[in-house]
């Protein structure tokens, strides 16, 4: 029996309840239901991905566009106790391949990457290989043409979609206007999304 969200919270966190959007956004995706979750820095926004990935089987691709933002969950998630690993830039191929294959069979949770990163055939071909429990999006107003970070990368997230096309995506920001809300939800194919 898998723990309950409550359970992990207090296992690896040390917190007691969670705040009422947390709550909402990781029951959506424990539903099996897109998610899109508007919070404010330091509102606990990593939670609401990184709980329900816990509590299911499987692993959880995190895309982000931060370097040293990755490097601290991977830390963190690891000082826990938590299998994660990020796959960033310097890396040779036989080192990226061991770390895919390290997902596949290694009972990892997590597997943070650029949104370059995915457009490289190999890391593509690996993932449609993976039990994806979920697929989070960090910093997902980067997806946006009127977000002032638009990366073009970003916008071929939602070939994940052609990959694994029943696995929820949950996307993640700070700030978004309903411009940017929009785009964020067609961009990546969000289906019906529960909004946070």
């Amino acid at each position: 029996m898998e723990p309950s969200p409550l359970d992990i919270l207090k296992t690896y966190w040390g917190y007691e309840t969670f705040k009422p959007a947390q709550h909402k956004a990781i029951i959506s995706a424990l539903e099996g239901q897109d998610t899109c979750v508007f919070l404010p820095t330091g509102g606990g926004k990593s939670i609401c991905f990184q709980v329900p990935a816990l509590a299911m089987p499987g692993i959880c691709i995190v895309i982000s566009p931060l370097i040293a933002l990755m490097q601290d969950q991977v830390d963190t998630l690891k000082s826990k106790g938590i299998k994660a690993q990020m796959l960033k830039g310097g890396m040779s191929y036989k080192e990226i391949d061991q770390s895919l294959d390290n997902c596949i069979y290694g009972d990892y949770k997590f597997l943070y990457l650029s949104p370059e990163r995915l457009q490289q055939d190999l890391v593509q071909q690996r993932i449609g290989k993976m039990n994806i429990n979920f697929i989070a999006v960090d910093e997902a107003h980067c997806i946006s043409q009127w977000g002032h970070d638009f990366r073009p990368a970003y916008s071929q997230i939602q070939l994940l979609r052609d990959i694994q096309p029943n696995t929820p995506i949950i996307a993640l920001t700070a700030t978004a206007t309903a411009e940017v809300k929009q785009d964020i939800v067609k961009s990546l194919s969000l289906n019906h999304p529960v909004i946070v």
